[in-house]
């Protein structure tokens, strides 16, 4: 991994993010099944201990259908400020490493330590580093991917799990590769799968040995993609920064909902995480999107074009809903609903004021609830509206 014709690139990737940092909390749930996530019915599984996996319970699942596979589990309701205020913290540490750190959700991030190894070894020694850091100073596992592309490691990271390390060596990727189903390509999702297996294309050695023309010819411009990382070619660069032009938070049902209550507290409560995103990362959005998905698959958009750029959780929400209503009554029951900021940018060109005295009273209680998750991460802070009903 030393040849400098080769990028180092390492995969971090922690391990049941959410049940393991729960773990730091209820140590007396050690080594018994944990679920995160919220019993009731319409609620998805966040996060599961790897025994939960192993009989078949994963992320997004509907949580009913999580407990009938493991009836024994123990259920840990969610705090996601706790998960964001780590996960911060855990990317700091990364960029001590290297400054080139590509985050890609909140638990996993690629490295590119090309440029690392003269002062902290190889690849390896860094990798084992990385690991040993996160494990004393935070108490969680992580897995590490190396490999001299991002595609690779990403595999690599995969096989390693779970607290593990898997190091494909630039000569070895095209046999740690070839030995793969081609369902565990990027961009190969299961109706891509259905026409390689078609095409009597199984594993990604199948697909490497197919000329580029006939998948081309098949697939567009994706087959030639998937053609290059068949041959372990992806030369995309580790990207440090990348400027969002949105931001979005979306929540899928486990039960298709029709009812309009139910469907605007949830458009409130994704409004408000979108808002504390955007002061989070000093930004202010000047529109405002929703985003639906039927209960047959099918999916609508709706945007508007704000008066004024704000970071307000409450005009966001409220822009949301309104687009909402604008769209009732509804062709078909929801399955997934999400909110948008668009069109960001810095918070230090200027916000305008209202001349509504309430609304600074309502961005100031904002900014105060932010504070308090920031000091207490286990805290919950936002609308009485989000608060369930008891039973």
């Amino acid at each position: 991994m030393n040849d400098k014709e080769h990028r180092a690139i390492l995969h971090v990737d922690m391990d049941a993010f959410f049940v393991s940092v729960e773990l730091i909390d209820h140590p007396e749930l050690l080594g018994e099944p944990v679920i995160v996530g919220f019993p009731g019915g319409r609620s998805v599984v966040l996060s599961a201990s790897y025994d939960c996996r192993a009989r078949g319970v994963h992320s997004a699942m509907p949580m009913s259908q999580a407990i009938a596979l493991m009836p024994e589990a123990n259920i840990v309701e969610p705090v996601h400020g706790k998960y964001n205020a780590i996960s911060e913290r855990i990317m700091a540490y990364l960029h001590t490493v290297t400054p080139v750190v590509e985050q890609v959700s909140v638990d996993e991030a690629f490295l590119d330590v090309t440029g690392s190894m003269r002062m902290l070894g190889g690849p390896v020694a860094i990798g084992r580093r990385i690991r040993e850091h996160i494990q004393s100073e935070f108490g969680l596992p992580s897995s590490v991917g190396i490999a001299r592309n991002k595609f690779v490691a990403k595999l690599a990271s995969t096989y390693a799990k779970p607290n593990g390390m898997t190091v494909v060596a630039p000569e070895r990727t095209l046999e740690f590769l070839h030995q793969l189903p081609v369902t565990k390509m990027w961009g190969v999702g299961k109706r891509t799968a259905d026409q390689l297996h078609s095409l009597g294309i199984d594993t990604v050695a199948q697909l490497a040995a197919e000329p580029e023309s006939r998948l081309v010819q098949k697939f567009g411009e994706h087959g030639r993609a998937l053609y290059l990382l068949s041959q372990g070619i992806d030369n995309r660069p580790v990207q440090p920064v990348r400027e969002e032009k949105s931001l979005s938070a979306e929540h899928t049902f486990s039960t298709d909902i029709r009812d309009k209550d139910v469907l605007e507290r949830e458009l409130l409560r994704l409004g408000h995480r979108v808002g504390q995103r955007l002061r989070a990362q000093d930004k202010v959005a000047r529109g405002v999107g929703i985003k639906l998905k039927y209960q047959d698959f099918s999916g609508i958009n709706r945007s508007k074009t704000l008066a004024a750029a704000t970071d307000s959780s409450s005009m966001i929400s409220s822009e949301a809903i309104s687009l909402f209503r604008n769209l009732w009554p509804l062709a078909q029951p929801i399955r997934l609903l999400g909110v948008r900021a668009e069109r960001l940018e810095d918070s230090a060109q200027g916000i305008q004021l209202s001349l509504d005295p309430r609304d600074e009273k309502t961005r100031e209680a904002e900014r105060i609830a932010d504070l308090i998750s920031q000091k207490f991460p286990t805290s919950s802070t936002g609308p009485a509206r989000f608060l369930r009903p008891k039973e």
